[in-house]
């Protein structure tokens, strides 16, 4: 019985695509952080240099894993790897 191919590395021109988006929504986070520090501090009698920290790195830590997921998530998509490691589950939805 025949073996597929291995599945292949990704090209380093999609780890420069990756980073490229991933420096674009790194940029984005730091934004939306400074926005929610704005917005938490605005209004509230005395706010705590702890509280801004932790609002700041809060949201732009769950900014970044969630963009890098997704970022992620859209390179894979569209490089053909998803075809390339799973070529059975193609078959079955030709199938159908």
């Amino acid at each position: 019985m025949p073996r597929p191919d291995p599945v292949p590395a990704p090209a380093p021109s999609l780890r420069q695509r990756f980073w490229r988006i991933f420096r674009l929504l790194a940029l984005l986070s730091a934004v939306v952080a400074g926005i929610a520090v704005v917005l938490v501090t605005q209004g509230a009698g005395e706010v705590h240099a702890s509280l801004i920290i932790a609002t700041f790195a809060g949201v732009a830590l769950t900014m970044l894993l969630g963009s890098a997921l997704m970022t992620l998530m859209f390179l894979s998509s569209s490089s053909g790897h998803d075809e390339a490691a799973a070529p059975h589950v193609q078959e079955k939805n030709e199938d159908e």
